[in-house]
């Protein structure tokens, strides 16, 4: 792919491309922090289950 080609193709994305209205950013944010939350708790679960069956590190 040529320098040209890229530039065209860079334009006809941005030509296609458009700013997210307010529904879709709420919509963007609200998946976004679920993602944290379930990560979030996922790492909470394995943090208690090796402190309560003792397979921690040990200190």
């Amino acid at each position: 792919m040529s320098f040209s080609e890229f530039i065209e193709s860079t334009r006809r994305v941005l030509t296609v491309a458009k700013k997210p209205n307010w529904d879709e950013y709420k919509l963007m944010l609200k998946i976004t922090l679920l993602g944290i939350v379930i990560i979030g708790l996922l790492g909470f679960l394995v943090k208690l289950i090796f402190t309560v069956f003792g397979l921690g590190v040990l200190s």
